[in-house]
């Protein structure tokens, strides 16, 4: 990625603005992608997991044993099964495994931890199967909770966890929150601090569900996490992997140099977009079959 095209790529966003409603916030964030094109091999239906209401993200081809479940980011607050499907759909494509995309309960309506238990209520019902949990943003850190819900329950891992700029610590704790923010094009603390506030609804923001970052990392299965240095949650993503490395999870990490949150979005504009996308399909597909042969062997 070229300085010029990093710096079009964060010309492209526009600073979250503090103070509008959670309905104005839905509204601008749906204008922009919850009718962006996913290509003609994609069939979206809807579907429920668990109970929880989603989308079958069906890409001509992927017809791989296995599911990709994606958790869509947004704070918590915004985005939808079908902004999801804008990441899923091109998972699913390069690996070809199918996806589904989950329409998790939302804040303020519906504050911490409801949206851990839709997602915990859909992993359940999926545990059965190979399963690859992917996720971005506030989706990422809602992943790792998921992970941390079910491993209390005593149900099985999924083969992986694909993070993308993943917001792990709502404690807002992490010296990028601050370092970073005129970098930043797209948040503030000040607008974390609304979304997490909104997220919370009072609970406490160093609980291990709430903010993962914190939480024991220990028996959870290997992460592909992503991040770019251009955001202000560099740190929630640089923590995690250390503090998973240091508690035996294996962990891979891709740092981005100049791009800004959930850079992969630019696929098809920027190669780095198109080449972590790439590796994520890659890392899905390799943690499947190697939980097949695992399995073949057990069996």
């Amino acid at each position: 990625m070229s300085a010029e095209e990093r710096q079009a790529a964060r010309g492209m966003m526009q600073k979250s603005e503090v103070g509008r409603s959670p309905k104005e916030q839905r509204a601008g964030f749906d204008e922009l992608f919850a009718n962006r094109p996913l290509g003609d091999d994609v069939t979206l239906a809807e579907r429920t997991i668990g109970g929880v209401p989603a989308l079958d993200v069906r890409v001509e081809g992927a017809d791989a044993a296995g599911v990709i479940l994606y958790l869509h980011g947004g704070g918590y607050v915004i985005g939808s099964a079908r902004t999801g499907a804008n990441l899923a759909a091109p998972l699913s494509r390069r690996s070809g495994v199918p996806a589904v995309s989950l329409e998790y309960r939302l804040a303020p309506e519906h504050p911490f931890p409801a949206g851990i238990h839709d997602a915990l209520a859909a992993y359940r019902e999926l545990a059965d199967q190979q399963v690859v949990i992917a996720g971005d943003s506030a989706g990422g850190g809602l992943a790792l909770a998921t992970l941390i819900a079910a491993r209390a329950e005593g149900l099985p891992m999924p083969a992986g966890v694909v993070l993308f700029s993943p917001w792990t610590d709502v404690a807002l704790t992490g010296p990028s929150i601050d370092a970073r923010s005129d970098y930043d094009p797209l948040f503030s603390r000040a607008a974390m601090e609304e979304s997490a506030e909104l997220y919370l609804g009072g609970a406490d923001p160093r609980n291990e569900l709430a903010s993962p970052v914190l939480a024991d990392l220990k028996g959870l299965p290997p992460l592909l996490v992503q991040v770019g240095t251009a955001e202000v949650l560099l740190d929630d993503s640089l923590r995690l992997v250390a503090r998973a490395a240091e508690q035996e999870v294996d962990v891979s990490l891709d740092v981005i140099a100049g791009a800004p949150h959930v850079f992969q979005y630019f696929a098809g504009l920027l190669p780095e977009a198109d080449e972590a996308l790439d590796h994520a399909a890659t890392f899905i597909k390799n943690r499947l079959a190697a939980t097949r042969t695992r399995s073949g062997a057990a069996g």
